[in-house]
């Protein structure tokens, strides 16, 4: 089955490693060095349309016209807390990112998002923006946070999650169809408290040893 707007990045490496932190019995530490490697790998993809421009170098041996990046730089907005653990990674492969956060939690009744923090970088307006959360289960988190986003002036924006499930990438897309949706894998449904389901449980407890 095809999803409009979602970007599935099935390279082997990211579904070798996705495996292992699925199981069950993998450790806190072992979960977190896992995000963050699979993270520099997700980076590669969704970063793959950065714009650059040409700049005079003098190598060992000549000048040349070389690569670089251009305009402002790039701004990872992670959605607290499990966010983090994507955020890590991502700024392994580009340091010089821009960082932002956005705080949300989720009613147990009511699966809604409720916001508790917002902390943006300047000139957003001119930035392209990765928002950053392991899980997109109901959509209600992320469609909440790219809500916040939008109001403070981004208008280049990308979702990137781990995990995502059919009814979260169909809120999602039903909220914000202007913003892509890149992702490790599409799992089969949620269960009836807005997990995934076969999933890896918790982002979020896993990550930090939480329950």
């Amino acid at each position: 089955m095809t999803y409009p707007n979602t970007y599935l990045i099935e390279h082997p490496l990211i579904q070798h490693k996705l495996t292992l932190m699925r199981e069950k019995q993998t450790a806190s530490a072992s979960f977190r060095h896992l995000l963050r490697e699979i993270s520099l790998l997700l980076g590669y993809e969704i970063t793959r349309d950065l714009e650059v421009v040409e700049k005079t170098i003098e190598t060992p041996l000549e000048n040349m016209q070389a690569p670089e990046l251009s305009g402002k730089k790039l701004c990872f907005i992670s959605i607290l807390r499990a966010g983090n653990g994507l955020l890590d990674g991502l700024l392994d492969l580009v340091p010089s990112a821009r960082v932002g956060y956005v705080g949300l939690y989720r009613d147990a009744d009511t699966l809604e998002a409720i916001e508790y923090y917002k902390k943006l970088p300047k000139h957003i307006h001119n930035r392209p923006v990765i928002v950053v959360d392991p899980m997109l289960a109901t959509g209600h988190s992320a469609i909440a946070a790219i809500d916040i986003i939008k109001s403070s002036g981004a208008n280049r924006i990308k979702f990137l999650c781990l995990l995502a499930s059919p009814e979260g990438i169909k809120n999602f897309n039903e909220a914000h169809p202007d913003v892509p949706i890149f992702t490790a894998a599409i799992d089969r449904e949620l269960n009836d408290h807005g997990y995934i389901l076969p999933g890896l449980g918790d982002a979020g407890d896993r990550l930090f040893g939480t329950r």
